[in-house]
């Protein structure tokens, strides 16, 4: 029944210039599609939003429902959306970046809402969840002309930390069980070589997150201020990771001091740090890859030499 009455106020959206009758009668209404986060199909539905400059503001309320709509999960998983307007004659669609706002950005921009559509306040008591706002950002043509999956590229980089460090647990665990296998001291030519593996690895790990902290993370919070308190988080996981790297470096340099007893817990002090490492990179990716992926070049440094 949904989809059906869904389906009659988009047909009499764009055969009306925007307009709509029955229960959304002078109602402010934008259609919005989407790309389905498991379908991978498009997806349109009517909505209602506010201006904010050259921006949209749309709250996910579904009339108060208890969950979120389907197509806010969609914009989440994709946020390039389509968004058509309607002046009363004709209707323009336009090509947008949907943030979600967190945190007190939200709670600004629903106070916002609410003052243009007192309704939204109504959805708001009507319902335990907190009702998202979503901003939709416009792009321009000649931000499409540029437009690359860096989202995928910051894939790709963690790709290749994770690599590393599966290589350097794996020479480290080769290396202690050759020593065990031969009741001999650790070689110091092979120590060497897995040191500078390990400083290789940090050095690349640091100058990512320098490069993230210091030109990435303030590019997209200039362009989307909505992910502040996201980039804070991703920030302070940066610290927490240079503890990380500070550690892996320490645990490589006692190699050549361990006794056979040692040796279990150097290897199970690594997975312990690689758990956190990986968990870290997973965090990050889910946060940031889905936006990466609607914008053009990211200034990524070179890790890899």
């Amino acid at each position: 029944m949904t989809n059906d009455f869904n389906r009659q106020i988009i047909e009499e959206f764009r055969a009306n210039g925007g307009r709509v009758g029955g229960p959304f009668e002078g109602a402010v209404l934008a259609l919005l599609t989407t790309t389905g986060a498991r379908t991978g199909r498009s997806r349109t539905s009517p909505v209602g939003f506010v201006r904010d400059g050259d921006r949209l503001l749309v709250v996910a309320s579904a009339a108060g429902a208890p969950a979120h709509p389907a197509w806010y999960h969609n914009l989440v998983a994709n946020p390039r959306v389509t968004v058509e307007i309607g002046d009363g004659t004709r209707v323009e669609s336009a090509t947008m970046i949907a943030v979600p706002a967190r945190g007190e950005a939200r709670d600004r921009l629903f106070a916002q809402v609410v003052e243009a559509a007192p309704g939204f306040a109504d959805y708001q008591a009507g319902t335990s969840r907190v009702l998202p706002v979503v901003v939709l950002h416009p792009t321009d043509a000649a931000e499409e002309a540029r437009l690359r999956a860096v989202g995928d590229e910051l894939v790709k980089l963690h790709g290749w930390f994770r690599e590393e460090l599966a290589a350097i647990r794996a020479e480290v665990a080769d290396h202690l069980d050759g020593c065990a296998a031969t009741a001999t001291m650790p070689v110091p030519t092979l120590e060497s070589a897995l040191r500078t593996r390990c400083i290789e690895f940090c050095d690349g790990l640091e100058r990512h997150h320098t490069g993230e902290d210091l030109v990435v993370f303030p590019h997209l919070q200039g362009l989307f201020p909505e992910l502040g308190p996201a980039l804070a988080k991703l920030r302070d996981e940066h610290h927490v990771v240079a503890q990380i790297r500070a550690e892996l470096r320490a645990l490589l340099d006692g190699l050549g001091s361990l006794d056979e007893a040692d040796a279990g817990q150097v290897v199970a002090d690594l997975d312990r740090l690689g758990e956190r490492l990986v968990a870290h990179l997973d965090h990050e990716e889910a946060q940031l890859v889905p936006v990466l992926n609607a914008l053009g070049d990211a200034p990524w440094p070179d890790v890899t030499g």
